[in-house]
């Protein structure tokens, strides 16, 4: 069907429109929010983001041809068309709905949330429904893919811009995938990205410190990612899958319609859903999962014990699209170590990539670590903070580091536009001793890696966190190559033929 400004002037109910006089029938045929990238036919969303407005770009995305402005201000000197709304934040997941058909209430959408864990679950979820013979589309971190076989696109965010979020989903629906499962943000969610968009289920990892920098308060944060549960239609054809061992558990449970149907996983506390028996090797790990199908061994190839709570939040998920037990455990026992989670680089030392960037993830993933540190080994970790982030979670991490690894080489990690020196600082803060023979400060990543390989020994185990798949850094303005598994294979190659 062709889109017309007419067609979208009525579907915005728009009270206040300018200069539209003889082009309400000019035809849309896309979607900007930069008016660089702005193509002939398009219709520009004026953004107000952080650090620029994009109602002062107005006029350069028409010179580039953009039919119409969608405006929250009135531009009174301009003479292109103009239709002006409350909040364009709201109107480009409004627009991009209605451009591409409106795809969410087609597709079985299911949205993962939560501080940490994310990524995995969702291709966990991918794996569930693929061995059930089901097509599933996934968007997240790592890019959108139409399958487990397929590339990832990127989208250059967690969650992509509402636009953007739509065309994937009708992209999917024209090659007949019907389920999709996504990481949804926190900032997504507040940034209006997932409006427009119809949940079938909504799944907790769990809720720890991260972003205060943009939230200001837990509180704040658990009230943004509750919103996604909240969302979900009042009726049992929708689900909720809550992590019952997480201290924000009842309020997330709380904050879901009485009639969507709830199931909890855990491990410490009651829930329906459980892993019991659990084991730890370098290979993998080992439960018993107590369900309400029946009692069942599995085996991970994941490590850890938040590679436990991943598989019971996507067996939860798959028992609540009614998916068979069976079904649900050979997908997880098939599924490797997502791409920078937990992934094992080198065996002798065993040297692990993971991208923990939170005091909860770094805790996990280090308590992990130590489970398969050989008995004469050390855990030696590598790690910094990103900059221009929640300051207040760096002295945390650099607690828990000290507490946890036998040896801390401190780093950066996408310093962005703060002095990296001042980063470590308050990482430094955070830790009591700091004697060199437990701390080593190195503020370039690559020689900080460097340095944890030529110290090690065979039986030692290295974690390089922060960072898992990225394959850059942000230094002030500048983004260069940077990725911590060539740095590590670099280091081991140098220190064999040294």
């Amino acid at each position: 069907m062709v889109k017309s400004l007419k067609n979208l002037i009525e579907y915005l109910k728009s009270e206040k429109t300018y200069n539209l006089s003889g082009n309400e029938n000019v035809e849309v045929n896309g979607i900007s929010f930069n008016s660089k990238t702005v193509e002939a036919g398009n219709i520009f969303i004026c953004i107000k983001g952080e650090h620029v407005d994009g109602h002062n770009f107005a006029k350069n995305a028409v010179n580039n041809g953009a039919v119409a402005v969608i405006s929250e201000k009135e531009l009174p000197d301009e003479d292109f068309p103009i239709i002006q709304v409350k909040d364009t934040e709201l109107s480009v997941a409004q627009i991009g709905a209605w451009f591409y058909d409106f795809p969410a209430k087609e597709i079985n959408l299911i949205g993962i949330t939560g501080t940490n864990g994310k990524t995995t679950v969702t291709h966990l979820v991918e794996n569930i429904f693929e061995k059930a013979a089901l097509k599933c589309g996934l968007i997240g971190t790592l890019g959108n893919r139409y399958s487990s076989t397929d590339e990832y696109i990127s989208s250059g965010h967690t969650t992509p811009q509402a636009s953007d979020l739509q065309k994937v989903l009708r992209d999917f629906l024209n090659k007949d995938i019907n389920n999709t499962v996504m990481e949804v943000s926190s900032h997504a969610i507040e940034q209006r990205r997932i409006d427009g968009c119809v949940f079938k289920g909504a799944v907790l990892t769990n809720l720890t410190q991260d972003h205060l920098d943009y939230h200001i308060t837990m509180g704040n944060y658990f009230l943004a990612k509750s919103k996604l549960f909240s969302s979900l239609e009042n009726n049992s054809n929708s689900f909720a899958v809550i992590n019952r061992d997480d201290s924000y558990a009842e309020r997330f449970i709380e904050a879901t319609p009485a009639n969507v149907r709830i199931l909890t996983y855990g491990i410490n506390n009651k829930a329906d859903i459980m892993a019991e028996n659990v084991e730890f090797s370098v290979y993998g790990s080992k439960f018993t999962c107590i369900t309400p199908f029946g009692t069942k061994n599995v085996n991970l190839q994941m490590t850890g014990m938040f590679s436990i709570y991943n598989a019971l939040a996507a067996m939860s998920t798959g028992l609540a699209e009614g998916i068979d037990l069976n079904i649900c455990i050979e997908a997880l026992e098939s599924t490797p170590s997502v791409a920078g989670r937990f992934e094992v680089v080198s065996r002798k030392p065993l040297v692990i990539v993971d991208y923990a960037h939170t005091p909860d993830g770094l805790e996990n993933v280090l308590k992990a670590a130590t489970k398969i540190v050989p008995h004469d080994g050390k855990l030696i970790c590598v790690f910094g903070c990103g900059g221009d982030r929640d300051a207040t979670k760096r002295p945390q991490m650099g607690r828990i580091a000290e507490v946890l690894a036998d040896k801390v080489i401190i780093t950066s990690d996408n310093p962005r536009s703060e002095d990296p020196q001042q980063i470590i600082t308050d990482i430094l803060s955070g830790i009591k001793s700091l004697s060199s023979s437990k701390v080593i400060v190195e503020v370039d990543r690559g020689a900080a890696i460097e340095t944890a390989v030529r110290i090690s020994k065979e039986d030692d185990v290295i974690l390089l966190a922060g960072k898992g798949h990225e394959d850059y850094q942000i230094l002030n303005n500048e983004t260069i190559h940077f990725d911590d598994r060539e740095e590590a294979r670099k280091a081991l190659e140098k220190l064999i033929n040294k």
